[in-house]
């Protein structure tokens, strides 16, 4: 069932390039961190193939309470297919809705805080399995985070983009890094809230890892200081060294 909004970690699913352990953990409702994602996740599992995914998708959906999933779907921003299908099942919108949906709307699966040190948690994360990082690129700490946003496998990197967690300085932090992704830069570059700033929008312009495209029309949104030294930066593309050259010159 389309669940009416797409994210990268659903994006996974629905394309079927998840691990059976991976899709068990997600109808079980303790992997994605936010109440839209959650359900979103629950809803698409719950018709899967496999018959063990998909009852345990609608076990864990019979468990949330009916007026949590009401005060959720009174939210203005609940999907119009989410109050579709939990009509059907005779769940209208609550007359007040929810105040949050950072948080999940059903916690399985609680997972405790590790050591503040970057170090340990490389030790810990080392020894884990794909859904344990999964859980902790979601739900865990800043340094988890750090670590697994580099992780070669695409869907535990993009994961950390999901964690409710997230700052606008790891988010800038990401955006200049050289060593992650070219997804993981497409998906910041594709997130409204995150270019609304203006370090984050400069950053992923000034990365020699971002796709081109993207580089170019972020350009027009950069100041006249900051064009000056994009186009003078050895480290980005030449097309795009030049059309800041360019459009400086004709700025003058």
């Amino acid at each position: 069932m389309d669940t009416g909004f797409s994210t990268p970690l659903l994006d996974f699913f629905r394309r079927g390039e998840v691990a059976h352990d991976v899709k068990l953990l997600a109808a079980q409702g303790a992997l994605a961190p936010r109440a839209h994602e959650q359900l979103g996740l629950l809803v698409l599992l719950q018709s899967d193939a496999d018959p063990e995914i998909a009852n345990t998708a609608e076990a864990t959906l019979q468990a949330i309470p009916r007026g949590s999933i009401a005060a959720f779907l009174a939210r203005s921003d609940a999907p119009a297919e989410l109050r579709t299908f939990f009509a059907a099942r005779g769940v209208e919108p609550a007359a007040t809705p929810a105040p949050d949906a950072d948080a999940p709307i059903i916690d399985t699966a609680p997972v405790p805080e590790v050591e503040d040190d970057e170090a340990t948690a490389l030790q810990k994360l080392a020894a884990m399995n794909i859904p344990q990082k999964l859980s902790r690129a979601t739900k865990g700490s800043r340094e988890e985070r750090a670590i697994l946003i580099r992780d070669s496998n695409k869907m535990i990197s993009l994961a950390v983009l999901s964690s409710p967690k997230l700052t606008s300085t790891e988010i800038e932090g990401y955006a200049r890094a050289g060593n992650l992704s070219e997804e993981v830069l497409r998906v910041i570059a594709s997130t409204r809230a995150w270019m609304k700033n203006y370090n984050v929008v400069y950053a992923l312009t000034r990365n020699p890892k971002t796709p081109v495209t993207i580089s170019m029309n972020l350009l027009p949104r950069l100041s006249e200081k900051d064009l000056r030294v994009l186009s003078t930066d050895r480290n980005v593309p030449d097309v795009l060294r030049v059309t800041a050259r360019k459009k400086v010159a004709i700025d003058k």
